[in-house]
């Protein structure tokens, strides 16, 4: 009998035995416990700013085009993010979407925070959005936990993960599997369409990290990023791994190929990026990690 070839996707199983064995058994579940506290608050944050009015901000304007909105709810919640972790983690580093300092560049693991993610969707009261809290050691996610506007179970919380643990929702497992009388999944898809001969319905939803959550929960099949940024899907990332999930990676050669992790310079990276529940599902989405 011949013997099937192992996945190059198995990397990730490594790469997270390598960082509980670095960081410690315990170290770990307080980073993810500490993770869920953050993306929590967060979440609060968020909502408690439902329904107000907003000072909104945008990076850009191109063309007339007004892009790339801020608001002052994101960067008061990475305030308050940033100060707990100075409190709990003091020698590790932090990146984030709205706040430039880097309390202790050149550490091993480093929080990679986008405070929410999505807010286009926010400020416009539209309710997909997300709040994410990643955790990274030597570039390679270990933990995310990602408060969520809406969840399997119809209410929002907190999908959450750390290396050597499995999917959780709210401190619950998380049981993700698709309905095999289902024919034709959803996927996420940064154009919002795919061919009629696609096996995949494609759906947008604004927001990177609401997706990378929803195909470690099962609900998306898939889902592929254009060029996100590293605070867009580092806590994502952690959670499709721990949920048995794969990650592919667009690389400057033109070809794509399994995630190992971000460089050191993590602020630097911006790479199309492919999630999926599965090898097969990657497959289909046209995406051939190798």
């Amino acid at each position: 009998m011949s013997r099937r070839p192992e996945s190059r996707y198995a990397n990730h199983s490594d790469r997270r035995a390598r960082a509980e064995t670095a960081l410690g058994h315990d170290a770990m579940v307080a980073i993810e416990r500490t993770a869920i506290v953050l993306a929590r608050l967060a979440g609060a944050e968020i909502v408690s700013a439902l329904g107000g009015r907003r000072d909104v901000h945008y990076k850009s304007i191109e063309e007339g085009a007004y892009l790339d909105p801020v608001s002052e709810v994101d960067h008061a919640v990475e305030t308050i993010i940033r100060a707990i972790l100075a409190e709990r983690f003091p020698d590790h580093d932090i990146i984030g979407e709205e706040i430039a300092e880097r309390p202790s560049h050149g550490h091993d693991v480093v929080w990679v925070i986008d405070p929410v993610d999505g807010t286009a969707n926010f400020v416009n009261g539209f309710p997909l959005f997300s709040a994410s809290i990643g955790v990274v050691w030597r570039g390679c996610p270990i933990a995310g936990a990602l408060w969520c506007s809406t969840s399997h179970t119809l209410r929002s919380g907190v999908y959450h993960a750390r290396a050597g643990g499995g999917l959780g929702f709210d401190e619950t497992p998380v049981e993700s599997g698709p309905d095999p009388a289902v024919r034709r999944r959803l996927v996420g898809d940064p154009r919002g369409d795919l061919p009629q001969s696609s096996p995949f319905e494609a759906r947008k939803t604004g927001s990177a990290a609401l997706e990378c959550a929803f195909v470690a929960a099962g609900l998306l099949a898939a889902a592929r990023f254009a060029r996100p940024n590293v605070w867009d899907v580092a806590g994502g990332i952690a959670l499709v791994e721990a949920a048995g999930g794969v990650v592919a990676e667009h690389g400057p050669d033109g070809a794509w190929r399994p995630f190992e992790a971000f460089p050191s310079d993590l602020a630097s990276w911006r790479a199309q990026l492919a999630i999926a529940g599965s090898e097969g599902a990657l497959a289909d989405l046209g995406v051939d990690g190798g």
